[in-house]
Parts: structure tokens; C-alpha cells; sequence
């Protein structure tokens, strides 16, 4: 990998110190009677937007000695205000288990009794979900929307009990679900049987073309099948297994094949596709959206090398990792990135291309970080969407991802987006 010179890491040193600090104490608020899912007293315990996720920012900085304990309490306690949920809006980004991520990762080894609860409700949240997903899978129906991304789905409470219980039944039970998820569906419906087994019904959020009226496949790595290959690829390399794991790896690394479009600029996939492209087999759309992690062909070039490397295939790996180093060296594709943030920002490339870049056979990867490192610091100080302060969609995100630059190492806070 290429070294990256000392005048780089001391700045993004010191851009990530005046984040954090920026950070350091959690705003007062008088949350009143809001209640609304969007209001501050939801957002604190969100991984993504708020103040579980600064705490994980806090949290390994302290551990590298850039920091004290204080404001990881401080944000921890901001968390736990309020009643944690583990309703069907939870998951490892929201609630019980975003509070249980953050708090394994911000500060291990301490509060032990509300780590074992919260683990307590991740179990009982994924047993309750896994229930629901097999008896669906038992009537020949579609998933819905969020029954297995990162986000919300069983994918994202896999990568918390990977980490948490890799030797348990449970983590595999996950990975069963997984297995069954890329089996065709027997449902009655438009998709027949041409469609894979994560083909859901459901009209993507905020999505109001109609073209997705009768359902779509989702690509991505927050959202879609990307996902579930990430998981099952680190759960390989971990030696944690079940009936039917490379197969289910190779299904989806077939449909990942089959819909990889080909440009001058490099390979793309596209973010999800309605049942007309179903049939047409092939995207509508002519190029590539933006390269983030969430959606973009960084995301779906990791999972596809993590894929590569666990089961051994050099041609596979070889193919992800050049569809990323000509993504990153397109500009026309980096300027559509708007903003610093993990998820769909800066951030979230750099930290996708870091820890590609780690296990790529060359150093192709590795030679284009230090200018989107640059391109990051360039842009860290610029507001996110909506002004947050969370890990994933916040300032908390980009001012860990310079940290682990300055640092050379990142910790555990990397599973929640299933890069490592």
C-alpha cells in the first residue's frame, strides 16, 4: 500500500481533533412533546444521526489517547434518554442495536450490565425477525422493503452478532436466512420467476415513479443485495459457516455479473431496477449515479472482493478491484459527491478504498488514495445534509475516517457498514 506522506496525516490529524471537538459536548434540547420519528429524541439513539454514533466517534479516539472518557458518557447518556426501540423500525443503524454497537465500540469492556441487555434485545429482535422471514419464505411471498439490508434488516443485525457471538447459534441462523434469501420465490406475481429471491414488492422509500409500482431489485450495499454478500463473505473469512454459503455466494455474484454494464470509464452497476429492465435485462439509465459507498460501484466492488476473497477467487477479485480503481479515477463520476458524510460522501469512499485498497493483490488501489484523501479534507468542514451529527449521515463519520488516516488503524466501527 502506498505510504502516505507525514504533512497528509498530521492534517488529517488535525482536521478530525477540530471535528471531534466540535463535538465534544452534546447541545441541550428540550425535546417537549415531539414524538415524531424525524424529532431529536429519535435521532439520538441512531447510529446514522445522531448521538450513538458521536459516541463511537469519542470512543476510539480515547482509546488512541485523543480523548478522555468524558464525552463518550456524555454522548452515551444522550442516547439512553429515552426508551431504546426495538420495534420494527430498530435495527443496527436505529435503537437497541445502534445503542449496543455504540456501546461495544465506544467503550468495551465497560458497562457490562446494559451491554448484556442490549445484546438480550438484539437476540430477541433477530429471533422475532427471523421468524417473520421464514414464514413469509413458507408462503411464496416477496420480502419486504427492509427485511434484510444493513440499515434495518436481518443483514445489519447479522454484523452486530458476528461481532458480538460468532460462535453462536443465532449468527447462523442469520446466515440460513441469508442462504434461503437467494432462492427464487414461488410468488404469483409480475416478477415470475425471473426474478431473484431479494426481489421485493415494495416501492423504494421516497420513490414515486411509477415504473417501481411492481416492485424492484436493490443493489446496494445500505440497502440491497450487496449487503447480504458482505456479510456472507466476512463471515466466511471468520470460519463461521452454514449449508449452502458459497452457493448462496455465487448466486449473487452471478447477478452481479449478469447486470455489470461496461463503459470507457469502467465498470457500474446500476442502483436497483424495475420489473421492466427485469425483462428488457438490462438498466435503463446509460452510466453510473455517484460512487458512494451506500449505492455507487465502491460499496458493490468491496462486497464483490471481500465475496472474491473468501472463497478464493483470484479472477473475481482481480475484476472488483479494477472496477473500483477506475471508478476512483473518473472524475466525472467523483464530482457527483456532493457532501463529506460516510454514506453516500467523501468519507465513505475513502474509507471503502482504505480498506480495499488493504487486501487488493496490487497497488492500484492504494496509489489513488492520497488524492481523495485530499479531496476529503478539502471538503470536511462542509456541512452534511441536514446538518447532522451522526457516524454515518454526520460530522461524527468524517472525522473518524481522518482519524483512522492519522492513526493507521480503524478499530470494530467499520462493521456497521460492512467493510471489514
Amino acid at each position: 500500500m502506498t505510504v502516505l506522506d507525514d504533512t497528509r496525516l498530521r492534517h488529517a490529524a488535525v482536521v478530525a481533533g477540530e471535528l471531534a471537538a466540535a463535538l465534544a459536548v452534546p447541545p441541550s434540547v428540550d425535546y417537549g412533546d415531539d414524538y415524531r420519528p424525524e424529532s431529536p429524541r429519535w435521532r439520538d439513539q441512531s447510529l446514522s444521526k445522531g448521538a450513538a454514533g458521536v459516541a463511537v466517534l469519542h470512543g476510539i479516539r480515547a482509546q488512541h489517547g485523543d480523548g478522555d472518557a468524558a464525552p463518550v458518557h456524555a454522548w452515551l447518556t444522550r442516547a439512553t434518554l429515552d426508551d431504546l426501540s426495538a420495534g420494527p423500525g430498530a435495527g443496527l443503524w436505529f435503537g437497541a442495536p445502534a445503542v449496543g454497537f455504540a456501546l461495544h465500540t465506544a467503550a468495551p469492556g465497560r458497562y457490562r450490565g446494559a451491554s448484556s441487555s442490549l445484546d438480550t434485545a438484539v437476540a430477541d429482535l433477530t429471533c422475532t425477525r427471523l421468524t417473520a422471514a421464514f414464514e413469509r419464505m413458507d408462503a411464496h411471498q416477496r420480502p419486504p422493503l427492509y427485511e434484510f439490508d444493513v440499515v434495518r434488516g436481518l443483514t445489519g443485525l447479522g454484523a452486530y452478532l458476528l461481532r458480538r457471538d460468532p460462535g453462536g447459534n443465532l449468527v447462523r441462523d442469520v446466515l440460513r436466512y441469508l442462504v434461503r434469501l437467494t432462492e427464487p420465490v414461488r410468488a404469483d406475481d409480475p416478477a415470475g420467476p425471473r426474478a431473484p429471491g431479494w426481489w421485493t414488492n415494495d416501492t423504494p422509500a421516497l420513490e414515486t415513479d411509477p415504473r417501481f409500482a411492481a416492485g424492484q431489485a436493490d443493489f446496494g450495499a445500505a440497502h440491497g443485495i450487496a449487503g447480504p454478500l458482505a456479510l456472507l463473505a466476512l463471515a466466511l473469512l471468520e470460519g463461521v459457516t452454514v449449508d449452502g454459503h458459497h452457493d448462496a455466494i455465487g448466486a449473487i455474484c452471478r447477478w452481479l455479473d449478469a447486470w455489470r454494464q461496461q463503459t470507457t470509464a469502467g465498470p457500474w452497476w446500476p442502483e436497483r431496477i424495475t420489473l421492466d429492465e427485469l425483462r428488457d435485462g438490462q438498466p435503463h439509465r446509460s452510466g453510473p449515479a455517484r460512487p458512494s459507498w451506500c449505492y455507487g460501484t465502491p460499496g458493490l466492488a468491496r462486497a464483490q472482493q471481500l465475496a472474491a476473497l473468501a472463497t478464493g477467487n483470484t479472477a473475481r477479485q482481480h475484476a472488483a478491484e479494477d472496477a473500483l480503481a477506475r471508478c476512483v479515477a473518473d472524475p466525472r463520476q467523483l464530482a457527483r459527491i456532493t457532501d463529506p458524510a460516510l454514506c453516500h460522501g467523501w468519507a465513505g469512499l475513502v474509507a471503502t478504498v482504505l480498506h480495499a485498497a488493504a487486501d487488493a493483490a496490487t497497488p492500484d488501489l492504494a496509489h489513488h488514495l492520497p488524492g481523495l484523501i485530499d479531496s476529503l479534507l478539502a471538503h470536511a468542514h462542509d456541512t452534511p445534509p441536514g446538518d447532522l451529527p451522526g457516524l454515518i449521515e454526520g460530522s461524527a463519520g468524517v472525522a473518524l475516517t481522518l482519524h483512522s488516516i492519522a492513526s493507521g488503524t480503524t478499530g470494530p466501527w467499520p462493521a456497521c457498514l460492512l467493510l471489514a
